[in-house]
């Protein structure tokens, strides 16, 4: 296989963590599609720099977090403008699926976290390693499970916070 044959297969094949990186780093559909098309190319780019030393969807997740946060230092620096028009207004009154609002209900449960610890839920969420997970965000194993333990006890507290405050 070719270059681009070997990187299409690589986009393929790990397609649902780099969506999961955009999700998880925005907050609309056209910012998610936008921050897709970013991760990918610049993995693109920088694929003739992958030197196997880890694997490659380890690889892959370094550099689509670094993407993902460098774009959201990027947008946090901007004025953000938004035209409300009827479909927007009437967006409230339709029915959401329940993934979405499970989807929702862990966007606000996150929403508090440092853009690191973002990282490091949504790797532990798709059951990384605390290896895997100290190699792609450049920290040392014994500290993931220091930061791993106290991402938990965060989110814990607020759920009960949350349950205290009659929020669901």
């Amino acid at each position: 296989m070719d270059k681009k044959e070997t990187f299409i297969r690589a986009i393929k094949d790990n397609e649902r963590l780099i969506v999961k990186i955009a999700s998880v780093y925005t907050n609309t559909a056209d910012d998610k599609a936008d921050l897709i098309q970013e991760i990918i190319y610049q993995l693109w780019k920088s694929f003739d720099s992958f030197n196997q030393q880890s694997g490659l969807s380890t690889w892959l997740y370094r550099v689509a977090l670094n993407v993902a946060i460098y774009q959201l230092k990027i947008a946090k620096r901007r004025v953000i403008t938004v035209e409300i028009d009827e479909q927007i207004l009437n967006y409230a009154n339709e029915d959401h699926s329940a993934i979405e609002q499970k989807w929702e209900l862990f966007r606000q449960q996150i929403e508090s976290l440092n853009l690191l610890d973002k990282a490091i839920v949504m790797l532990y969420l798709d059951q990384k390693s605390h290896e895997e997970i100290a190699e792609i965000v450049g920290i040392s194993v014994s500290n993931v499970g220091t930061k791993i333990q106290r991402i938990k006890e965060k989110l814990k507290k607020q759920h009960v916070n949350a349950q205290n405050h009659g929020i669901r």
